[in-house]
C-alpha cells in the first residue's frame, strides 16, 4: 500500500535489525518485497542520512553483522536511530537460524552465504529517525 507517513509498528516476528520501518535502496529488492503476495506498491522516499547521528551501518556481511542480526532475531534491542546493511533474506536467514541453533559453525555460515546476491535494508527505529525521510511518490507493481 502507499505509505505517505511511515510509522514504527511492532510485529509478531523478530526482524534483522529489530522493530522499525524498513526500506531498501535496491529497486529489485523493493519489487520482490512489494510483490511477494501478488500486486503491490513501491513507495519512494528522499532520505537525508545526515539527519541521524545515532546510526549503525554494516557495508557488508561481517562477524559484527551476524552477531547483531542474531541479537535482534532473538528479541534483543538496541538504541540506534537507524541501522543499515545487508539483509538476511529467507535463504540467508535459514543459515542464521542454523547458526543460532548450533547446527552449523560460523565458518560454515560464511561459506554458505558468500555467493548470495547483494541485498540492502535500512531500518528506522525511532520517531526522530523517521524525520530523515520524506515521501516522494509510489507506483503499483505486478
Amino acid at each position: 500500500m502507499e505509505i505517505q507517513n511511515p510509522e514504527i509498528r511492532k510485529s509478531k516476528f523478530n526482524k534483522d535489525f529489530g522493530v522499525g520501518f524498513y526500506c531498501t535502496n535496491l529497486e529489485s529488492q523493493a519489487f520482490r518485497w512489494a510483490t511477494r503476495f501478488g500486486k503491490g506498491v513501491i513507495n519512494y522516499y528522499k532520505y537525508d542520512p545526515h539527519y541521524n547521528s545515532n546510526a549503525l551501518s554494516f557495508p557488508e556481511m561481517t562477524e559484527e553483522w551476524l552477531d547483531f542480526i542474531s541479537l535482534c532475531r532473538n528479541g534483543g534491542t538496541h538504541d540506534y536511530d537507524t541501522v543499515s546493511g545487508p539483509m538476511a533474506n529467507d535463504e540467508v536467514y535459514n543459515y542464521v537460524a542454523d547458526f543460532l541453533a548450533g547446527v552449523i559453525s560460523r565458518a560454515a555460515f560464511w561459506e554458505l552465504v558468500k555467493f548470495r546476491y547483494p541485498t540492502h535494508q535500512i531500518c528506522f527505529h525511532t520517531e526522530k529517525s523517521l524525520q530523515a525521510i520524506r515521501f516522494v511518490n509510489s507506483r503499483e507493481v505486478y
